[in-house]
């Protein structure tokens, strides 16, 4: 069972359902890995979403990552990688996998460069970030294309388009994150 905290500050706009928006991009992005499978264990998946301000994201971005500057979204993995696949073993019958937290001005700014709706890139935000909870990263073009692939194929399965568009072409929108 997935089990996605959601704690939404009063920057972000109160007509779109958070919880519902980021239980969905969470489900997505774990059902295109091999952790997909937790989410038939009886045991409860646990990952935590706060949609918070630039602030706060810079911060925690110099804090733990020595960059003094806000970024669209952080990811703070509870569990190594390597000991993902082992959870659904556990004895406690919950696992927390992680924070995600977002930064609604960034977010905002990037949405509306984009071209897209702010709930459609937070989405395409959380499924990132739900992605590094689970060990995939983009420290180099392979990783980052193997973890675009994921993203992609997690968004489609939302009815969302591609969010690094025309690749082929050399149109690219990567994500400016500090993950």
């Amino acid at each position: 069972m997935l089990e996605v905290a959601t704690d939404a500050g009063p920057a972000w706009p109160g007509d779109t359902d958070w919880s519902a928006l980021a239980q969905r991009a969470v489900r997505a992005a774990l059902m295109q890995t091999p952790n997909g499978e937790l989410l038939d264990k009886d045991i409860a998946v646990e990952v935590s979403v706060k949609l918070s301000d630039d602030a706060e994201v810079q911060q925690l971005n110099a804090a733990y990552r020595g960059k003094d500057r806000p970024t669209n979204v952080l990811s703070f993995p509870m569990v190594q990688s390597d000991l993902i696949g082992a959870l659904a073993n556990s004895d406690d019958g919950e696992v927390l996998l992680g924070d995600i937290i977002l930064a609604q001005e960034t977010c905002t700014r990037e949405a509306a460069e984009r071209g897209v709706s702010l709930a459609d890139h937070a989405t395409h935000l959380i499924v990132h970030g739900t992605l590094h909870l689970v060990g995939h990263d983009h420290e180099n073009d392979a990783e980052a294309e193997a973890m675009e692939e994921l993203e992609i194929r997690a968004l489609e399965t939302l009815g969302l388009a591609d969010p690094y568009g025309d690749r082929a072409n050399g149109h690219a929108g990567p994500i400016d994150d500090a993950s």
